[in-house]
């Protein structure tokens, strides 16, 4: 894995319009997969409006920056497939075969893909350029969908969210090292989903849709630290460009509540006009926008993130999921729509 550039902020290489030289030149676009729809739209980010739909594989999850950056992966998840997207120019290429692409992610050094299998209940470590798979591993749960790594990428920690689990994972021995159970606090079975990993490398932060709240989870020892209420269907976690804020889309209530990561606590929460169903997304390059996908109401949210204010809100097909903002800073991508080192 390239070494940190900073041992206490690991998203240092992540600042503000810190673009990698394989990235300068890409076209800045929104990516975002209609699930319902079977589509791509494509939002132009300075005027706020969509420009191009394209059609892909059946049930496009997320869109997921390549690790050298140099591609963007449509996930069609019940089309077993991923549509490849040229960043530099927005042109969408061919179509590869990929059981079951729910997610995907990078190992930190590169050499594989792993292709989040959730129907299958695996962790399929490809070939990153061609997709052909070298290992299939199984996990002990039901529902696996996202993950975070440590700060030396030794291991990672997937949820599980039709099984209220989280799995620990080997990365260079492609084995699952440990397990999870989150305790239930409101009456239902806990479904986490987004993991991200604090900036100091100490905590794991993992949203939990029923418990309507995050998690913080140690890592090495895979016990829970403790929990933040943040809202109703706490889903998507993003950190913001200064390390200072982690972002937790609350899709349940229409709401977006920010984590004081120096402090671990909850300072403040901004509502949606009107709101609405705020999921998957990311930070523009610059750090001032928010993109959010609205997951039940056909629509993205583009948020400052200088007061929460909602400055668009733009039709796209139905069940718009894991849209990707790109380019954004870093040296390279270990997937989702955006966790970047």
């Amino acid at each position: 894995m390239p070494p940190l550039l900073n041992p206490h902020n690991i998203y240092s290489a992540d600042r503000a319009n810190l673009l990698a030289p394989a990235t300068r030149h890409d076209r800045p676009l929104v990516y975002v997969p209609n699930s319902q729809s079977n589509t791509v739209s494509v939002i132009d980010p300075r005027t706020y409006r969509v420009i191009a739909t394209h059609h892909v594989g059946t049930l496009p999850q997320h869109v997921v920056p390549s690790w050298d950056l140099k591609t963007l992966y449509v996930l069609n998840d019940e089309g077993n497939s991923v549509t490849v997207i040229n960043p530099r120019n927005g042109a969408f290429g061919p179509t590869v075969p990929v059981a079951d692409p729910y997610n995907m992610y990078f190992t930190p050094n590169g050499r594989f893909a792993i292709v989040v299998a959730e129907r299958l209940r695996r962790l399929d470590f490809v070939d990153p350029h061609t997709m052909v798979l070298r290992h299939a591993l199984s996990v002990p749960c039901a529902g696996i969908d996202h993950a975070d790594f440590s700060p030396d990428g030794r291991y990672a920690v997937f949820s599980c969210e039709f099984s209220g689990q989280l799995v620990k994972v080997d990365i260079a021995r492609q084995k699952v090292v440990g397990t999870l159970r989150l305790p239930n606090r409101t009456g239902m079975q806990p479904m986490p989903q987004d993991v991200k990993l604090s900036p100091d490398g100490k905590v794991f932060y993992v949203a939990d849709m029923a418990s309507n709240g995050v998690w913080l989870i140690n890592g090495r020892s895979m016990h829970i630290i403790g929990f933040r209420h943040t809202g109703t269907g706490a889903h998507g976690l993003y950190v913001s460009r200064n390390s200072r804020f982690l972002y937790v889309t609350n899709r349940g209530e229409g709401s977006i509540s920010l984590i004081n990561l120096a402090t671990r606590k909850v300072a403040t929460k901004w509502r949606i006009p009107g709101g609405g169903s705020p999921d998957m997304g990311g930070i523009s390059a610059s750090g001032k926008v928010l993109w959010l996908s609205g997951r039940y109401n056909g629509v993205v949210y583009a948020i400052s993130t200088t007061n929460g204010h909602l400055i668009a809100k733009i039709p796209v097909g139905s069940g718009p999921h894991g849209l990707c903002v790109y380019p954004q800073p870093g040296r390279y991508s270990l997937g989702h729509t955006g966790v970047f080192r």
